[in-house]
């Protein structure tokens, strides 16, 4: 069966970078993400940590889950209050994509226009973090 065009943007952009996957889900959902078997160094969710975002220890985990100092991990969401500010307040550079509901609805606001970098799909990903 063919994947759809957003499964093909998702695994090039995930391919070319170190990634690690986290966002406000079940445990369930983290099952379900790993089975798919993303090229991802690392998956996890809010109901794995017992922490959602936009909590600040949140971020903190995914630091260390990335393993790397935080102005060297780029936090990419759409949900600019839950996703740029806080992950900006961790000291984490952002990326806000302008995709799904959410991308869209808050794109303007001041939150995703103080994002470091202002996305429309995943596979810009590399080129501006790798070139």
């Amino acid at each position: 069966m063919a994947q759809p065009p957003a499964m093909l943007d998702i695994r090039a952009a995930l391919a070319a970078l170190r990634v690690v996957i986290a966002g406000n889900q079940s445990t369930r959902a983290g099952e379900l993400v790993r089975s798919l078997s993303l090229p991802a160094d690392a998956i996890a969710t809010s109901g794995e940590w017992g922490v959602a975002k936009p909590d600040s220890e949140f971020f903190t985990r995914v630091i260390e889950l990335a393993a790397a100092a935080p102005d060297r991990t780029v936090y990419v969401g759409d949900y600019p209050t839950n996703d740029c500010a806080p992950a900006a307040a961790a000291g984490l550079r952002t990326a806000h994509v302008r995709r799904g509901p959410f991308g869209h609805l808050w794109a303007a606001s001041p939150e995703a226009a103080a994002a470091d970098w202002r996305i429309h799909s995943l596979t810009e990903l590399p080129g501006l973090l790798l070139g």
